[in-house]
């Protein structure tokens, strides 16, 4: 269910760290590892679960990839969270 890998890939906070990153704007995986104490491929690695939970975009530009928020991927969060309010 997409609902549980979202919120177990928003459960650890370098993940939460990057998204917060990629809310400012689309980056790369070297810019985005700049501000962790994480190497390169472990961004990469918490990249591919954001990725596989739907919560970021990739997009090649030449050799680098480029990285944003999907908003797609936050709409169906907050569906699902907003249900709970109209309680």
């Amino acid at each position: 269910m997409i609902f549980s890998d979202a919120f177990m890939a928003i459960a650890d906070p370098n993940r939460r760290h990057l998204l917060e990153e990629l809310r400012r704007g689309p980056k790369t995986v070297n810019e985005l590892a700049a501000g962790l104490p994480v190497s390169r491929p472990a961004v990469s690695q918490h990249l591919k679960v954001l990725l596989d939970a739907g919560l970021v975009n990739a997009k090649a530009e030449g050799t680098r990839r480029v990285y944003t928020v999907s908003i797609a991927g936050f709409l169906k969060l907050n569906i699902w969270l907003d249900q709970f309010w109209e309680v």
